[in-house]
């Protein structure tokens, strides 16, 4: 589906167009002026420190400054956005989101319990079709692969791969940027674990991936914590497995306070695509079609690049050169994704459900 070593997406043909697309500049102004007399945007589940969120939202903000962006529950997990849509299906109020980023294996199961509004960016052409729904019901925004931000102040060796962290020296060390009941980062990094043991995709390194979790807690190296980089720089978890995005911004963030260490492991490197999606009960549903048209559009799409998310439109933008160099430089060497690999939605689907729903059973550690 898609090539990482050279940081590029398999492009398809061109998708076919539906009449949810914006065609015209006229149509775009009159969504322009659609989304303002709506005047409001209800997100959630965007920390400014995700992917770049917070320059994403302060340009949407500069661009449509009569649209206000009411952010809900930024630390939310893709599982509570699909609930917090449920919840709201009657409610037109500020706790009703507009829009939601999730996992790629929730934007199926989304669209069947008739959550999604379908609606195609005017970009939807250079989106890969692997990484959209057809019908447009959501498509992807960026991916990143799974990786170790390590304390360096605390741990000397860091750990290079899955195995490493069930040695005695990470003892009350290694966390979670999430829970894994309810959050697709936390999912992905159980299920990384699970295929770096040699398990088959799908359920099978789904069910080998709680195994571990449940070595590495009996061991007391898992810290029930879901980890942030505040955390990491405190002590209180000093290993934390996040998507390597978030890794870098965080080690950013700290300015050598401490230093850090963003590993990529040796095994089960796991790449995870999230997608955008309206949802159908939407209170602003103009303002959630200009939020995509921005999001899909070159600057938004560099605007997560800047937050080292490779986004979905990263052939496109290469191709036309519309990359800066210095924001290309900040990427980590393409060679360290080489066996990175991208599970089918069918593969997320069961794993994820395994996952989930024996997270108790199995492991017995209440991340919160």
């Amino acid at each position: 589906m898609f090539n990482f070593t050279g940081r590029l997406l398999s492009l398809s043909a061109a998708a076919l167009l539906a009449s949810t697309v914006i065609s015209s500049a006229d149509a775009m102004d009159d969504l322009v002026k659609a989304a303002k007399a709506e005047g409001q945007l209800t997100t959630i589940a965007l920390p400014h420190d995700w992917c770049g969120y917070g320059d994403v939202i302060a340009g949407f903000k500069a661009k449509y400054p009569e649209i206000t962006i009411n952010e809900l529950n930024p630390d939310a997990g893709s599982g509570d956005e699909i609930e917090a849509i449920k919840a709201n299906k009657d409610n037109k109020g500020p706790q009703a989101p507009d829009v939601i980023d999730v996992g790629l294996s929730f934007g199926p199961t989304a669209k069947a319990d008739g959550l999604l509004m379908p609606y195609k960016v005017s970009t939807w052409d250079s989106i890969p079709d692997s990484a959209k729904d057809a019908d447009g019901a959501w498509y992807g925004d960026y991916y990143g692969v799974l990786s170790m931000m390590v304390n360096k102040d605390l741990v000397k060796e860091s750990p290079t791969d899955w195995a490493d962290l069930l040695k005695p020296e990470f003892a009350n060390s290694v966390a979670l940027a999430g829970d894994p009941r309810a959050s697709n980062q936390a999912i992905q990094a159980v299920y990384a674990a699970g295929l770096s043991s040699g398990a088959a995709a799908g359920e099978a390194a789904g069910t080998a991936g709680l195994d571990f979790f449940k070595k590495l807690n009996a061991a007391g190296n898992f810290v029930p914590v879901v980890g942030k980089p505040a955390t990491l720089a405190q002590g209180q978890t000093p290993i934390l497995i996040n998507w390597d995005y978030n890794a870098l911004a965080g080690r950013d963030t700290l300015k050598g306070n401490p230093p850090v260490d963003v590993v990529v492991p040796k095994t089960g490197v796991v790449a995870g695509v999230y997608v955008q999606a309206i949802s159908a009960y939407a209170p602003h549903p103009n303002a959630a079609k200009l939020w995509m048209e921005y999001l899909y559009s070159d600057e938004g799409q560099i605007g997560w690049l800047k937050g080292y998310c490779h986004p979905i439109r990263f052939n496109d933008l290469a191709k036309n050169g519309k990359i800066p160099a210095d924001v290309l430089a900040k990427l980590p060497p393409a060679e360290s994704y080489a066996s990175a690999v991208f599970p089918t939605l069918d593969e997320q689907g069961k794993a994820k459900e395994a996952i989930s729903k024996s997270w108790d059973a199995v492991v017995g550690a209440n991340v919160k």
